[in-house]
């Protein structure tokens, strides 16, 4: 769908200079999806992964964030491939819902209600992010977080269009469970991409 340079906003690696590579397609269908123009792939320019990987060697960061779309609906091996091999870290940023592909150094695991993800998916999370919408999304958080490896990092992250009802509870609840932390859509406040 596209691709560009910029920070990386959310979760473990915000701050850090990314590639991102937005693929299209997607069957998850969020109604608070911010990309949902995403969601039919054939709307979309195909590009070989040596186009992408040209593309992004243009810029100096070597982080490569593949994301959706639901990006796992496509197969990423070749992709991956490409990316390593020009020295990039291939990270990617997933509802869980599909099988993943290609060498991952980074999986954020964001689940949907709207289709569950898979065992193989959850247990290969790095980085959990659960979107807070309401506060029932609390204990829906606690589920995933129960179900991913010890070594994953727990994010809890507003929804945008509620971040000013939603940021409070969600410092109150980390406040109690300080396994949690906060991530925040900083580009959003930054007015980046």
């Amino acid at each position: 769908m596209e691709h560009f340079y910029t920070l990386q906003g959310e979760g473990m690696y915000a701050g850090n200079a990314a590639y991102f590579i937005r693929l299209g397609g997607c069957d998850v269908g969020c109604v608070w999806c911010d990309v949902k123009e995403s969601w039919d792939a054939d709307t979309h320019p195909k590009m070989t992964a040596e186009e992408i990987v040209n593309h992004a060697l243009q810029n100096q960061g070597r982080i490569a964030v593949i994301t959706g779309g639901e990006p796992a609906m496509h197969d990423l091996t070749e992709l991956c491939i490409a990316l390593k091999s020009a020295g990039f870290r291939t990270h990617i940023e997933t509802s869980g819902a599909h099988p993943l592909s290609g060498s991952l150094d980074w999986v954020t695991l964001s689940p949907k209600k709207f289709k569950a993800p898979i065992p193989q998916s959850i247990a290969k999370a790095d980085e959990l992010k659960i979107v807070v919408f309401n506060k029932s999304d609390f204990d829906w958080a606690e589920e995933y977080a129960a179900k991913v490896p010890a070594t994953t990092k727990l994010y809890l992250q507003p929804e945008w269009s509620k971040r000013d009802v939603i940021t409070p509870l969600i410092i109150d609840y980390i406040k109690k469970n300080p396994r949690w932390q906060l991530s925040l859509q900083t580009h959003k406040y930054i007015n980046i991409p």
